[in-house]
């Protein structure tokens, strides 16, 4: 393998889904966009879900989704899997799966193009673990790496999961730990454990494919209406950015756990360090103001509510009696889904963190 000449997240002015747009910028924008009607979109942008959907026949649809960013690890091998398990991760949040993608590439043409090479043989890597093939792509110069992809799932129309439809008394699980966000900064400046970032990279390069399968099973178990009400995967906007689109889609409010979340090992460490990212930044600002923390809360926790996550977990409302079930399907799979939360009737805060 090539060597790197530069720390790949040393290229980069922020790391990952940090790099993203301000919510409060892309809300404000898309509320100004004139709506397009077709009976055949199923999901498009205005509920703010993890893909769109469109149908195709009666018992057919598609989910499509693009996602790229910048390198959130140094190694580009690494960066590569990072980038396609997040772009595959919207269509597994919809009850989809993904069949085909298209390579998403900036690319300095000063850089080494083993550096490029690797960072393709990364992506593919994963694209062939989700059995999604690569049919091509688009490339262009840029100063800044960036990847990603542009990947077509398939579902059946009346079997689609949304980021809406959470009901009052349903438990929120969510299958990955957070922290991605505090720790890649933490290693942008040279200041990240190596053990934190291993941990890190393992979750980020995690297939949700193994997580909608489980909750696949329970619906498939159940005889009649589906126990799973909503599902989201936790990515740019964090933890509460993502908590925020459910609730106000449902007509809910949420209350949340703080001690009952999973954080990555060292993400708790990088919060106190304050390695904050300006998409931190950005997702407390939008989302502060609909957000109420116990006084009790340490501030390094509520911090790492708004850290944007990279590749994370699936956030689920799902009935309660179902929980017990999920997490031992879940388990199967080799996923500790935590017990984070639960959805009550609409009241102010929208969302309430003890």
């Amino acid at each position: 393998m090539a060597e790197t000449a530069v720390r790949l997240t040393t290229t980069a002015k922020a790391a990952g889904c940090a790099a993203k747009l301000s919510p409060g910028i892309l809300d404000a924008v898309l509320k100004r966009l004139p709506r397009q009607i077709d009976p055949n979109v199923l999901v498009g942008f205005e509920t703010s879900d993890d893909a769109a959907v469109y149908r195709l026949r009666e018992d057919l649809a598609i989910v499509q989704t693009v996602d790229f960013f910048t390198p959130i690890v140094d190694d580009p091998a690494l960066f590569g899997q990072v980038a396609a398990t997040n772009a595959l991760s919207d269509v597994y949040a919809m009850g989809g799966r993904p069949v085909s993608a298209l390579t998403i590439v900036a690319f300095p043409a000063s850089s080494s193009p083993e550096i490029l090479e690797q960072i393709l043989r990364g992506g593919l890597a994963k694209m062939t673990e989700a059995n999604c093939t690569v049919v091509g792509g688009h490339s262009i110069r840029d100063e800044e790496i960036k990847f990603g992809y542009a990947v077509t799932g398939v579902i059946h129309p009346g079997r689609i999961w949304k980021n809406i439809g959470a009901r009052p008394g349903d438990a929120l699980l969510l299958t990955k730990p957070i922290g991605t966000g505090v720790i890649s900064t933490a290693l942008k400046q040279g200041r990240a454990n190596e053990n934190w970032v291993a941990a890190s990279t393992a979750s980020m390069t995690r297939l949700n494919r193994d997580a909608a399968e489980a909750l696949q099973e329970i619906v498939a178990a159940t005889e009649g209406h589906s126990p799973v009400h909503a599902v989201t995967d936790v990515t740019g906007f964090g933890l509460l950015g993502h908590a925020r689109e459910m609730a106000i889609g449902s007509g809910t409010s949420l209350v949340l756990d703080h001690k009952r979340v999973a954080y990555l090992p060292g993400a708790v460490e990088a919060a106190r360090g304050k390695f904050f990212s300006a998409g931190m930044k950005n997702n407390r600002e939008f989302i502060e103001g609909c957000a109420v923390f116990n006084s009790f809360v340490p501030e390094e926790f509520q911090a790492l509510f708004f850290d944007p996550q990279t590749s994370g977990g699936l956030l689920v409302s799902i009935a309660p009696e179902a929980v017990a079930p999920a997490q031992a399907a879940l388990e199967r799979h080799a996923i500790s889904a935590q017990l984070i939360g639960e959805v009550v009737a609409k009241r102010s805060p929208l969302i309430e963190i003890a």
